[in-house]
C-alpha cells in the first residue's frame, strides 16, 4: 500500500489583515495607492489665478481690424482701377495735411488711441476671472476653483449659526473676507470672538489656495422707532 505523495508545490497561509498592516512587502488589492490627501495636508496650497479666454474683447478688435483692413484694400484696389479714392480717404488725408500736432481734434484722437492701448495691454497680461478663487492643488495636473459668492454663502451660514447673531452680510474677495453682522443678545466681544474662531475654520475647510484675511464687524440693530 502506497503512501500519499506530498504535493510538489508548497502552500502558504493567507495573511491576515494584522499581517498585511504589518508586512511591509504586501500590496493591497488594486494596486498600491498614495493615500487621499486631506485639506491639511499638500504642498503649501500654491495655485495660480485662472485665465480669462477673453473672447469678448478678442472678437470685437478682430471685427474692427477686419472691417477697417477690408475697406482699406477696397478703396485701395479702385483707386489701382482708375477710380477716385473715397470722400473719407480724401478727406482724412487733407486733414492730416493741414492740421497740426498740437491740435486739439489729433490730441483726441491720440489719447483715444492710447487708451484703447493700453485697455488691450491690461487685458493681455492680467488673468482675468476675478470671481473665481483657485483652490489648492492636492493632485498634480487637477486645477479647481470657487465662484466667490458661493464662499460667501458658505461663511454666512456658518456665521448665522453662532449664538446671537441675528443677521449677516459677507463679502468675499481675493485678499480679505468681510463679515458684517447684527447681534440682538450676548456681549458683542464674545459673538466676535465665537463669530472669529468659526470662520477661521469655515475658511480652512473651504479649501482655498490662499485664504482670505477676515475682518470682522459686529453690531447692534438699529432702534426702531
Amino acid at each position: 500500500m502506497t503512501e500519499p505523495a506530498e504535493p510538489t508545490g508548497s502552500t502558504r497561509r493567507t495573511p491576515t489583515a494584522e499581517q498585511r498592516e504589518d508586512d511591509p512587502t504586501t500590496i493591497a488589492p488594486g494596486g498600491d495607492r498614495d493615500p487621499v490627501p486631506t485639506l491639511e495636508q499638500g504642498d503649501g496650497g500654491r495655485a495660480g489665478r485662472f485665465w480669462s479666454a477673453r473672447r469678448v474683447p478678442a472678437a470685437l478688435l478682430a471685427l474692427v481690424l477686419l472691417g477697417a483692413a477690408g475697406l482699406l484694400l477696397y478703396d485701395i484696389a479702385a483707386v489701382r482701377a482708375d477710380h477716385p479714392a473715397m470722400r473719407w480717404r480724401r478727406s482724412l488725408a487733407d486733414g492730416l495735411a493741414e492740421r497740426h500736432l498740437d491740435d486739439v481734434a489729433v490730441l483726441v484722437g491720440a489719447g483715444i488711441a492710447a487708451a484703447i492701448g493700453l485697455w488691450l495691454l491690461l487685458l493681455a497680461l492680467t488673468p482675468g476671472l476675478r470671481a473665481l478663487l483657485p483652490m489648492r492643488r492636492d493632485r498634480a495636473g487637477v486645477r479647481a476653483g470657487l465662484d466667490r459668492t458661493a464662499a460667501a454663502l458658505v461663511l454666512r451660514d456658518r456665521a448665522v449659526e453662532v449664538p446671537g447673531v441675528q443677521s449677516v452680510r459677507v463679502g468675499v474677495g481675493r485678499r480679505k473676507a468681510k463679515v458684517r453682522a447684527l447681534s440682538h443678545f450676548r456681549e458683542l466681544d464674545d459673538v466676535r470672538e465665537d463669530l472669529n474662531s468659526v470662520l477661521e475654520k469655515a475658511v480652512r475647510e473651504l479649501g482655498l489656495a490662499r485664504a482670505p484675511a477676515l475682518s470682522v464687524h459686529v453690531h447692534r440693530p438699529p432702534k426702531k422707532g
